[in-house]
């Protein structure tokens, strides 16, 4: 017969409820995404998948219609971004939010990218305002250009 201690048992039960509390009941509700999620999703289906439609759920309604101006991707790149890259790989830089991350409806993040511009290396970032609607985080400006930052 298989033994198992108490705490073993109680620990086993607090994890099931624990987990069973977190699931969502409604089948249609969308996971809450963090302002980084939501950064890189962004870019992501902008420089990566070349989606327009993909990347509008992240942002807000007038960014949105911008995008819709572009219609492809290659321009948002280029008149939205303001850099236009192939083969990218993105990651957080900095995010200027802390540990009390659900005090705050405002953040600021800058998104580095490495990848191709004209067939030759090159590393750059871009910084995006975030702000809190409800539970949700979309993207509601995107910072003029700083500048390179290598080559």
């Amino acid at each position: 017969m298989i033994s198992i201690k108490p705490i073993t048992l109680i620990t086993l039960l607090f994890v099931f409820f624990l987990s069973a509390c977190e699931q969502s009941t409604d089948p249609n509700a969308q996971p809450k995404l963090s302002p980084e999620q939501v950064s890189l999703g962004f870019f992501q289906a902008i420089y990566v998948d070349n989606d327009v439609e993909k990347a509008k759920q992240f942002v807000a309604p007038d960014i949105q219609e911008v995008m819709d101006h572009y219609h492809i991707a290659s321009a948002v790149q280029r008149h939205v971004l303001g850099l236009s890259m192939k083969q990218v790989t993105m990651s957080i830089d900095e995010i200027d939010i802390d540990f009390f991350r659900k005090f705050t409806d405002d953040v600021t993040v800058v998104v580095k990218m490495e990848g191709l511009k004209g067939g030759r290396q090159w590393v750059d970032d871009r910084t995006i305002r975030l702000h809190k609607k409800g539970s949700t985080w979309v993207i509601i400006e995107i910072l003029p250009e700083k500048g390179r930052i290598e080559g």
